[in-house]
């Protein structure tokens, strides 16, 4: 290294008591006020899970599977990072315990580690410590999140990891942040600390002592809570935050600057920063809790129906664009195995201002889905389909016009009119991954198309997860049956983006816009739909 270059600063967020306290947000809000004070900033997830990546996880269990734009599969804490920051990640920011593992067998059956022992410490230990340097190099600030909670079963070389690592670029460069909760007993109306003391002590014994805690509670508490922490867990009353349920979780960066915690921060790691501005921040938020001028009803059209999680991009793009434009919104689930005929979809979706059919994969629920863009179709109900919902609007299109059988290879390879389907040079591969496209692809939209107008722009770049294609023998079909294939890839040979002939707001894609949403910065798919809703 050279002896001039400035040390980069570690950030490490641990939690403890239970799991989703808000490690991500804390983490996405502590990079966030370092942002406004000028410093470059990158941020990791380190995952204990033995999942090589996310891309299998169940949804409906584990919440969305973010993308990265290199095409990372990834934990959906990626997706706060990038709105709370304004960046775009690369797949060196979600490190998996099984993505380490595979590396280090892998290794030692290549004998690359001739003939050694192969173990937790120091190999692994060394794995992730290399992981996080690497990811580090040329910010001022690197953030570090570790999943889960102080005490789990997989994740003890993940502390001793970080613990490691202060020791290798010392202590001075590296800051410790525990995240712990506080129960709230009504019967007694008292906030009892002692979890949190034994979080910290928990953590202590790993050899990490905290520098900054972060005690979540479900009320605001009293000046001596804070007084009691300090004096139990061993950290300056400087270096504790109180965060009772925000507003908003856009709110969480305003409240730990005025509790000074980034000026904290900042001391403690010796680095020299402008003078914060959060003005647009703070603008921002006084938006979202402001008491709109209306509100408009918002099916989700979906089967992960589980917890609001699975769909946090999405939503989240739905809010931003909203806020943008003073406007409340009511989302409202709609099951798509409840839809099981045009009846159903009436029932469901008439008292709706508009729809939104978001991603998916397998057959459950496809037809319900199907249904629900048909309706859509023919009652002018505002659309935005997003990835499977793109398909579902070329399907239900084809069988309006008469292609009755008109479908998905995925969901029947029987189909005689498949008009989603797999690309010739993939058949053969759809359960390998070789026709799953991610991360960043490039998109020409047509000049004369609502889509061209909102984004201002004809050609774009956005971020796809996807196996299935809509199938080009059919594009010449398409404005028989009322769509137009408005967006492509530059050679033409992928469609990308469809809207519906003589209708206020059909508007679909093949990518995922949502994850290029900024609660400041709407995605324009998602501002036009909310337009569309306004002009009802």
């Amino acid at each position: 290294m050279n002896a001039l270059a400035k040390p980069v600063k570690y950030v490490f967020v641990t939690g403890g008591v239970l799991s989703g306290l808000g490690k991500g947000i804390t983490a996405a809000s502590i990079g966030n006020t370092l942002k406004a004070r000028g410093l470059s900033v990158n941020i990791q997830k380190l995952d204990p899970y033995l999942n090589v990546d996310a891309g299998t996880l169940n949804p409906a269990e584990h919440g969305e599977c973010f993308v990265t734009r290199d095409g990372a599969e990834t934990d959906l804490d990626l997706g706060h990072y990038e709105r709370f920051l304004d960046v775009q990640l690369t797949r060196n920011s979600s490190v998996m315990s099984g993505r380490i593992i595979r590396k280090l067998i892998d290794d030692e059956r290549a004998g690359k580690f001739l003939g050694q022992t192969v173990q937790l410490v120091p190999h692994f230990t060394n794995a992730i410590m290399d992981a996080v340097i690497s990811a580090g190099k040329g910010f001022d600030v690197h953030i570090v999140e570790i999943g889960g909670t102080v005490g789990d079963y997989e994740s003890p070389a993940f502390f001793e990891a970080i613990r490691e690592l202060g020791a290798v670029v010392g202590l001075e460069n590296c800051l410790y942040v525990h995240v712990v909760y506080m129960p709230y007993l009504s019967t007694s109306k008292e906030i009892k600390t002692k979890p949190a003391q034994n979080a910290v002590r928990d953590l202590r014994s790993m050899g990490i002592l905290p520098n900054v805690l972060v005690a979540r509670s479900e009320v605001p508490t009293n000046g001596s809570t804070r007084t009691k922490l300090s004096a139990f867990c061993g950290v300056p009353e400087a270096g504790i935050a109180i965060l009772p349920n925000a507003r908003t979780v856009y709110e969480v960066p305003l409240t730990l600057e005025e509790q000074g915690i980034a000026e904290f921060i900042v001391k403690k790691l010796d680095l020299k920063t402008k003078k914060p501005n959060l003005k647009e921040w703070e603008k921002m938020v006084d938006s979202i809790v402001a008491i709109p001028k209306v509100t408009k009803k918002i099916g989700v059209v979906a089967k992960y129906m589980d917890n609001q999680d699975t769909y946090m991009s999405v939503f989240e793009a739905i809010k931003a664009a909203s806020w943008a434009h003073d406007t409340g919104i009511d989302i409202q689930w709609v099951d798509a195995e409840n839809i099981k005929s045009p009846a159903d979809a009436k029932k469901y979706l008439q008292k709706l201002d508009g729809i939104v059919v978001p991603g998916g994969f397998g057959a459950r629920g496809v037809e319900g889905k199907i249904l629900a863009a048909q309706y859509a179709l023919m009652n002018k109900l505002p659309y935005l389909g997003l990835c499977l919902g793109m398909q579902v609007g070329v399907i239900a299109a084809a069988r309006l016009s008469g292609l009755k059988q008109a479908n998905s290879a995925e969901f029947d390879a029987s189909s005689p009119d498949k008009v989603i389907d797999t690309m010739h040079d993939q058949a053969g591969k759809e359960n390998t991954g070789g026709t799953m496209r991610l991360g960043d692809y490039p998109c020409v939209i047509a000049k004369d198309s609502i889509s061209a107008r909102l984004y201002k722009r004809t050609n774009i770049t956005e971020r796809h997860r996807h196996r299935y294609e809509a199938n080009n023998d059919y594009l010449d079909q398409y404005e028989s049956w009322g769509i137009r294939a408005v967006g492509t890839s530059p050679d033409g040979s992928l469609v990308e983006m469809i809207e519906a002939i003589d209708h206020p707001y059909f508007v679909a894609s093949q990518f995922h816009p949502e994850f290029l949403s900024r609660p400041n910065v709407p995605h324009p798919m998602f501002s036009g739909f909310i337009e569309s809703l306004l002009k009802k």
